[in-house]
């Protein structure tokens, strides 16, 4: 498996627009779609990286499986308020589990 670490800008975190232009990309470009993660980078912008948009779609796919095998508990939020970048730190906890994940080879 290739290396899971994130460029600087896939760190950055992701706003609800970047999450919303990342769903419709998805929706619009299909596993079949040529150059898949090129495309739906350039539809999320904001600096993100093929690598960047594939390492995440890897992670909502992990999650998925996690939430359908009944293994998440609620998350605990590091920020209180709702606002720009109230979810970064749980993003960040969530890259570096997916890192974890790659180096163990799971």
């Amino acid at each position: 498996m290739a290396s899971l670490s994130m460029s600087a800008a896939g760190r950055a975190g992701w706003t609800p627009q970047q999450n919303k232009l990342f769903e419709q990309a998805l929706a619009v470009h299909d596993r079949d779609t040529p150059d898949r993660w090129h495309n739906v980078a350039r539809a999320v912008g904001g600096g993100k990286s093929a690598d960047d948009v594939k390492r995440y779609y890897e992670l909502l796919v992990h999650d998925i499986a996690r939430i359908e095998a009944g293994k998440v508990a609620f998350p605990a939020y590091r920020s209180p308020c709702p606002g720009p970048g109230h979810n970064a730190g749980y993003e960040a906890d969530r890259f570096e589990a997916l890192e974890d994940l790659g180096s163990n080879g799971q």
